[in-house]
C-alpha cells in the first residue's frame, strides 16, 4: 500500500467532468484506489463516490493505492489531481 497527501488543483472541484477523468484513469489500474477526505473515503473507480465526496479546489486529500500496480496508479492519479483537471 502506498499513499500521498494531495492538494486538489481543480477550480470547479471534483464535479462531473473531472470525476469522469479520474474514474476513467483509475479503472485502468488493477489496484484499489481510494481518497481519504474529511474523515470519509471514496472509491476512485466510482463516479458516484467521487461526486459524493464533494471535494473542492485546494482541498487536501490522502490518495491511497493498494495492489500490484500501486506505484504507477499513485503517480498517475496524483499527477491528474495536482496538475488540474478543468
Amino acid at each position: 500500500m502506498v499513499s500521498k497527501k494531495i492538494t486538489v488543483n481543480c477550480p470547479i472541484g471534483l464535479q462531473v467532468q473531472p470525476a469522469g477523468i479520474i474514474c476513467k484513469a483509475a479503472v485502468e489500474f488493477k489496484s484499489k484506489i481510494t481518497f481519504d477526505y474529511y474523515g470519509g473515503n471514496a472509491n476512485a473507480k466510482s463516479m458516484l463516490n467521487i461526486l459524493g465526496a464533494c471535494i473542492k479546489d485546494k482541498d487536501e486529500i490522502d490518495l491511497i493505492c493498494d495492489g500490484e500496480d500501486e506505484e504507477e496508479a499513485l503517480e498517475a492519479i496524483a499527477k491528474l489531481l495536482e496538475e488540474g483537471l478543468a
